[in-house]
């Protein structure tokens, strides 16, 4: 058994395809089936469930590939330790904010950091906060901003912001010339959410349902200039955060909710557990002492 057998392996399981592994390590699929019975071979145990269109896993295959997982995971710490030791102060951070944020947080925080740190790279990405947290455990990305809660014994959070929520109507709308509202009062309201992939959804949700209502969805979107745009257009309400809700008031009426007060709460998170380079260590430290 080799690391290549371990690679190899791993891919086509995440894949459930042949092909698509092959094309994404860049590598024939005959050599990669090859391998793989090799690895079978050697284990004395199928892996690999080949009868679907779909390859799917067998419970051999399940244990292999957790283990091969932290074999090159710790393969990956430890050439980038020693990349570390030879590129003191240098590196990359690849960082995932969901949309908005970048404009909201982090000019001034980049500024500042790049000014102390110029020989750090900073890469920014957008994803929607469910999507952020599994790309942070996959290490597609080193760290993210998004909104607590997060699992803690996978995470680690530093908090970053902690800002209320609002609801936002139409000029013409019966809320419009409110400062104030109970949530409980607007069970009657047509909705327009972020999707599900987004964690605002959830908080708004479970505010709801904690006030004694489930909310009646109308629509749902990914792209904070759609929400407002719709609410706009009267086709529904919607809550969201007061600092993007400024960002519409010419188009709006911002209404505060007074019971109960709803806020979310943004966080720079890390996978706990994992080298983080010495890019990333000196941007936690950055945050963390309050420097921004």
């Amino acid at each position: 058994m080799d690391i290549q057998h371990l690679k190899y392996f791993v891919e086509v399981a995440k894949q459930k395809n042949f092909t698509k592994a092959s094309e994404s390590l860049h590598v024939s699929q005959p050599s990669i089936s090859k391998m793989i019975k090799s690895l079978e071979v050697e284990l004395q145990v199928t892996l690999l469930d080949r009868s679907e269109r779909k390859v799917e896993m067998t419970d051999a295959g399940k244990i292999v590939y957790d283990q091969a997982l932290k074999i090159l995971q710790m393969i990956e710490d430890t050439h980038s330790s020693l990349n570390e030791v030879v590129h003191v102060k240098k590196g990359t951070i690849k960082m995932g904010l969901m949309p908005t944020l970048g404009v909201m947080l982090f000019p001034n925080v980049l500024a500042g950091f790049k000014k102390s740190y110029p020989q750090i790279d900073m890469q920014m990405v957008e994803f929607s906060g469910k999507q952020l947290e599994r790309k942070v455990v996959q290490g597609e990305v080193d760290v993210g901003i998004t909104v607590l809660p997060v699992d803690s014994e996978v995470f680690g959070s530093i908090p970053l912001l902690k800002e209320e929520l609002v609801v936002i109507v139409d000029r013409d709308h019966w809320l419009s010339e409110r400062k104030s509202v109970f949530l409980s009062d607007l069970k009657e309201e047509a909705f327009i959410l972020f999707t599900e992939e987004y964690v605002l959804h959830d908080v708004v949700m479970k505010a709801c349902l904690q006030s004694g209502f489930e909310p009646n969805l109308v629509y749902k979107s990914s792209l904070w200039d759609i929400v407002g745009e719709m609410v706009a257009a009267q086709f529904g309400i919607s809550i969201v955060p007061k600092s993007v809700a400024n960002r519409f008031k010419d188009q709006v009426s911002i209404v505060a909710i007074t019971s109960p007060q709803v806020d979310w709460e943004l966080a720079l998170i890390y996978k706990k557990n994992k080298y983080l380079s010495y890019a990333v260590r000196e941007f936690i430290t950055y945050i963390q002492e309050g420097k921004p």
